[in-house]
């Protein structure tokens, strides 16, 4: 049996921030992915799908409920995002297959700065490379861009955040925040 890693006697958690797909979404994406015939790689479960926005890393479980009140009140736009996912690329230094959007609405920059400033006083720092939003596709995909006889033009209209716990592959939710509404 495997144990949770522990650092002081707590447990840690690995975390991220994301926007998930809807299951409805999230089956559209596989079939549209099933039709590129791909043979290598590691394709993401369909149930994985989403937009990270921030990996918070290694959180011990003590610090959960002072990062959920400091989610609640991070300031965010007041209507879903609006987001197209429509160029299919390959990360070549972490090979992985992606699908991005051509433009990023400037509401989910702003909502990804935010949550990044909210998260400065627990130690939280992602990578200080520029935001991309991506969903990924497949892991470990060791070709070139497939081609496609359909061009991706995923519509993603997203009504909230999630914070989730990775585990052995598995994504779990565990808490969520609205996009519309008063959060001040």
């Amino acid at each position: 049996m495997q144990r949770e890693p522990q650092v002081a006697g707590q447990a840690l958690k690995r975390l991220f921030l994301a926007l998930p797909c809807t299951p409805e979404q999230s089956r559209t994406l596989g079939r549209w992915r099933s039709t590129l015939g791909l043979k290598h790689g590691r394709p993401v479960p369909v149930t994985n799908f989403h937009l990270t926005l921030m990996f918070l890393g290694e959180i011990g479980a003590a610090q959960l409920p002072a990062i959920c009140a400091a989610m609640a009140k991070v300031p965010r736009p007041n209507a879903p995002l609006r987001i197209v996912l429509d160029t299919l690329a390959l990360w070549h230094r972490s090979n992985v297959l992606v699908l991005e959007p051509s433009q990023t609405p400037a509401a989910l920059r702003q909502l990804v700065y935010a949550l990044h400033q909210a998260l400065l006083p627990f130690g939280i720092e992602d990578s200080l490379r520029e935001f991309r939003p991506h969903l990924t596709l497949v892991h470990d995909y060791p070709g070139d861009v497939p081609e496609s006889s359909e061009a991706p033009a995923l519509r993603l209209n997203i009504e909230h955040f999630t914070l989730f716990e990775s585990t052995r592959g598995q994504y779990t939710p565990i808490a969520q925040w609205p996009l519309m509404g008063s959060n001040r």
